[in-house]
């Protein structure tokens, strides 16, 4: 017998009073009043979408290599997939430069309520002077925007893998939600800088033992690179059912970042960096990317147990883990270099898993 879809957590849908409240939430600025009547008259619109659930308002059929072709698809998501199949095509071709991205972790800057950069941009920046140095092209992800930009976000994984791997499909395909107005998503972007790069390094602070909250939010959506479904009419979207039956016949939980080399550098203040050190770096390892070596697995405390004021002076002062950074990045330069001659050899690559989840 199939698996048993469980229900009835979900709440209610809205009711009208409440969606106008929710609606109108964003136009609180008293120079919107000129415009009551044109924001009644989108926001009916949106409340038909809203009841309607008009998730994606703009398809088209999926075509040739879909397992349905006659599927109406996405158009948002269509581009998205042809983008990264793109830049996956381009990553395997010997005479594609080589390119790093570097992540910065860090939700601080100078253009939101903290008012000084971090101290992980600095950070990235020793990172990115070594990788040009060097001949690499860089790619800096500062997700410090999601706090500084209007508009961007990265919305929160909704967990559709533990339902089913084949419901989480590659890239994500939960959101643009327009129906519920989840717009704006940054993911798509980042996949396929995620996928153009063949070396990545991860630079974060510790916030409370963790990740940031911006780093958690990528790490979450990148659920789908790893075992995620490339053919979403493969489940016609989202059915529980049609994803279940396709696990249990055997899923293959395709690694679609395979390959990559990574460093990984997590500063502190007081407690946590090694914990999260050792978490970013398992993950990693799960995705199937490949560490460049003990001195691209960095954890240190910066100004250890001293005010928060004085934090970039006592990094001006901390020569070492200057050049510990730097270490992280030259690691990382050397492990691309090998393992796009084909001398990076993983010793277990190639061992079929017994487990493949």
């Amino acid at each position: 017998m199939p698996p048993t879809i469980r229900k009835g957590q979900a709440p209610d849908t809205l009711q009208r009073a409440q969606f106008h409240e929710r609606f109108m939430q964003p136009f609180q600025d008293p120079a919107f009043q000129a415009e009551t009547d044109s924001l009644w008259r989108i926001e009916r619109i949106a409340w038909e979408a809203y009841q309607e659930g008009r998730k994606a308002p703009v398809t088209r059929k999926a075509g040739p290599g879909y397992a349905d072709p006659e599927y109406e698809l996405s158009v948002d998501w269509l581009e998205a997939k042809a983008r990264i199949g793109a830049a996956q095509a381009a990553w395997g071709q010997p005479q594609t430069p080589s390119r790093v991205l570097l992540v910065n972790g860090s939700p601080r800057n100078d253009g939101t309520c903290p008012g000084e950069i971090s101290k992980t941009w600095r950070l990235a920046e020793l990172a990115r002077e070594v990788l040009d140095g060097n001949g690499i092209e860089t790619d800096l992800l500062d997700l410090s925007l999601v706090t500084s930009e209007y508009g961007l976000q990265i919305h929160p994984c909704k967990g559709c893998a533990s339902t089913a791997m084949p419901l989480c499909h590659w890239p994500c395909s939960c959101y643009p939600n327009h129906s519920l107005r989840q717009t704006d998503d940054w993911m798509n972007e980042i996949y396929e800088r995620w996928v153009s790069a063949h070396g990545v390094i991860l630079l974060t602070p510790t916030h409370w033992y963790q990740a940031t909250s911006p780093l958690k939010l990528m790490i979450d959506r990148l659920v789908c690179a790893d075992g995620g479904n490339p053919d979403p009419t493969s489940t016609h979207g989202k059915k529980p059912d049609e994803a279940k039956a396709l696990e249990l016949e055997g899923w293959g939980y395709p690694k679609h970042l395979d390959g990559r080399v990574y460093g990984v550098v997590v500063h502190g203040d007081v407690a946590g960096v090694e914990g999260l050190r050792r978490n970013l770096c398992d993950w990693l390892d799960w995705m199937g990317l490949v560490d460049a070596g003990t001195q691209a697995r960095l954890d240190r405390y910066i100004g250890y147990y001293e005010p928060y004021a004085t934090s970039h002076d006592a990094l001006d002062a901390d020569a070492d883990v200057q050049e510990e950074v730097r270490n992280v990045a030259r690691a990382v330069v050397r492990a691309v270099e090998d393992m796009r001659a084909g001398r990076l050899q993983v010793p277990d690559r190639g061992l079929k898993r017994p487990r493949p989840k």
